[in-house]
């Protein structure tokens, strides 16, 4: 891990997590393109690779909790209230309980899948066509969208229940975790601001739990000593500036445009990837 490459992945880890687009999938793409350039070997990857994806993947989330501090505010204040007088009938408390059942369903589904995950980052152009999956999804979901003519800004139980199922298939690289996660936002009737706002809170508890647990589970104290902590700081300060830029505006566009421009994407970028790799891993 140099300097330059953790600048360019910051960034990129900053605009795709947030963005429609996976960022898992950018990261393997980066990744290996730059292993491809210097004429390394795909298979080849070490911990502090991986430590350094979590590190991003935490300057993101310390983006969202900044951005969403008032609305997290309010919703551990609700069910702080709802706790000590039981009474769940404030949209707030109700949110957050919807928070916490989206996200158990995720470990669910995404625990028994991480390890095809692990694998699929030295595979990058199967990363692809599941790329291309998720621009055909998003595509979808909005022609869906707009066939339902009442849109709501409520999420119910079987709504967070169903987008916890998305976020934790979206543990492979190349599903998007809020492309998914809007998406089914969307086939559940949810207004587009709505959907975004639940994807983003949600993935909270999902980034932080993996920030915390591997570095306790996985991570040599020993060989983390040797890391360039120099690149992996700056990596994580750059993504966490980037993501936050992002969801300012990315929460604008979405306001006012639709999903359309990330699905044509998804599915360019899928394609060419997976042409290349193919061709030259």
């Amino acid at each position: 891990m140099n300097f330059i490459q953790a600048i360019l992945m910051g960034i990129v880890q900053g605009l795709s997590e947030f963005l429609p687009i996976s960022s898992s999938a950018h990261l393997v793409f980066t990744s290996n393109f730059y292993k491809v350039m210097k004429n390394i070997p795909i298979v080849q990857s070490s911990n502090e690779e991986v430590f350094f994806d979590i590190m991003v993947h935490l300057g993101t989330l310390i983006a969202v909790l900044i951005f969403f501090r008032k609305d997290i505010a309010k919703i551990l204040k609700a069910m702080w209230h709802a706790l000590k007088t039981k009474d769940w009938s404030d949209k707030e408390a109700k949110l957050g309980l919807f928070i916490v059942a989206g996200t158990v369903i995720t470990i669910a589904l995404a625990l028994p899948i991480n390890e095809i995950a692990e694998k699929l980052v030295y595979k990058p152009a199967i990363v692809g066509g599941l790329l291309f999956i998720t621009g055909f999804t998003l595509l979808y979901s909005e022609y869906k969208s707009k066939k339902i003519e009442a849109k709501t800004d409520n999420v119910d139980l079987k709504t967070s229940i169903l987008i916890g199922l998305a976020q934790g298939l979206a543990a492979l690289p190349g599903f998007s975790r809020s492309g998914w996660t809007i998406a089914t936002g969307l086939f559940c009737g949810l207004d587009r601001v709505t959907a975004a706002r639940y994807s983003f809170l949600l993935s909270i508890p999902i980034i932080l739990g993996a920030s915390m647990v591997y570095p306790l589970v996985k991570i040599d104290v020993a060989e983390a000593i040797g890391y360039n902590w120099t690149a992996i700081s700056v990596g994580t300060i750059v993504s966490g500036i980037t993501g936050y830029l992002c969801i300012k505006y990315f929460m604008k566009f979405i306001s006012k445009f639709s999903l359309a421009i990330f699905g044509y994407y998804c599915i360019i970028a899928g394609i060419a990837t997976a042409v290349f790799f193919s061709i030259f891993s």
